[in-house]
């Protein structure tokens, strides 16, 4: 049986690559965590040590986002998908709707949940378009009485992302920011509630972030299933029970290689130049077209087809072969997507661009 040794370039939609950088000191610490004696998964959620930990990460992801303490920042378990339910319980109050705008999969998973929990409303879609774009602020029918407006602020499987935040007026803007979380520069205080599954730019599965202005913590009432009630979480500081603890130590040292990049605005001017090599490249002849439209297209998921869809599949294999991982697209869109979150090197493109050109050469 042969053994993989050398790194490929991961463009997996998630779990997805991490820094090398973060790799090289979780397997430096892994057998002995520096100070403690044992690793970071055997020690206590109540150590001293992982008090050092969750402080780091917290504070990190404050100094990241600039994030005041109007807001609690959280870190929970379940992944975005929990919040789905999570958010409504608790900000839905009797009596009101909340807005959603549905741009993919994962708004229509989230809307379903919150139906089940209260009135909703859906405020905008693209379903009609196959989800090739994102509203426009006019194209919004907004309720300004609602509870909340939720919105999803990249669609991994459809590669698009909006590229300004909707105008909401005074109702609270919530997002799933799971797949560009920290991709760019963020404005905190737009926004009510901003959540995120960690596997795409800030570590490994299981663990979710919630960054939640804390006036909206009034919200949650006392009659809520207790793991599930923010106000809880918020007030036990993510440790009403045992969190992941192997989790957030990688998180804050992911958190902590961002902050060495220089911060968000260098990440996304970072993002920025991928995307635009690979979009450049997918427009140059005709060979391959983007899925996405232009003015929606995303500079982490990136979803192109062939001109010869029957070629797709050839494509993806020869790539895996190539050491360029992770290239099939959704299944419920078909086609390629490279997925190119905050720590994938500018080298992994370069690499696909060339694969996109010799495979254009011999069967163009």
């Amino acid at each position: 049986m042969q053994t993989m040794t050398q790194r490929v370039f991961n463009f997996s939609s998630g779990p997805a690559v991490l820094p090398e950088a973060v790799l090289l000191q979780v397997q430096r610490d892994l057998y002995s965590y520096p100070g403690a004696g044992m690793s970071v998964m055997e020690m206590s959620h109540r150590s001293a040590a992982f008090d050092g930990i969750l402080a780091e990460a917290e504070a990190n992801v404050r100094a990241l986002g600039g994030i005041s303490d109007d807001y609690a920042v959280l870190f929970l378990q379940g992944g975005a998908s929990l919040q789905f339910s999570m958010l409504p319980m608790n900000l839905l109050t009797p009596g009101r709707s909340a807005d959603y705008v549905i741009t993919g999969v994962w708004g229509q998973k989230a809307i379903a949940e919150a139906r089940k929990v209260g009135a909703v409303r859906v405020a905008g879609s693209t379903e009609e378009s196959g989800f090739r774009r994102v509203p426009t602020q006019d194209e919004l029918q907004l309720d300004p009485h609602a509870a909340y407006v939720h919105v999803t602020t990249n669609n991994t499987i459809y590669g698009t992302q909006w590229p300004d935040m909707p105008e909401v007026g005074d109702v609270p803007l919530v997002v799933d920011a799971s797949s560009d979380i920290f991709s760019g520069p963020l404005d905190v205080p737009r926004f009510g509630v901003i959540y995120a599954g960690a596997q795409k730019n800030l570590g490994p599965s299981g663990v979710t972030l919630v960054v939640i202005r804390k006036e909206l913590l009034t919200r949650s009432a006392a009659g809520l299933p207790t793991m599930l009630n923010y106000a809880v979480q918020a007030e036990h500081g993510s440790r009403y029970n045992t969190p992941n603890i192997f989790g957030i130590y990688v998180l804050a040292l992911v958190t902590r290689w961002m902050l060495d990049q220089g911060g968000l605005r260098p990440i996304g001017e970072h993002n920025a130049r991928k995307a635009a090599a690979l979009y450049g490249e997918i427009d140059r002849t005709g060979f391959y077209r983007g899925h996405a439209e232009p003015e929606a297209r995303s500079r982490m998921n990136i979803t192109f087809r062939l001109r010869d869809a029957s070629l797709e599949d050839a494509f993806a294999v020869a790539a895996t072969r190539e050491g360029l991982d992770g290239l099939k697209g959704h299944r419920s869109v078909g086609g390629l997507r490279a997925s190119m979150y905050n720590a994938f090197p500018e080298a992994g493109v370069d690499a696909l661009v060339q694969f996109m050109r010799e495979f254009e050469r011999i069967h163009g």
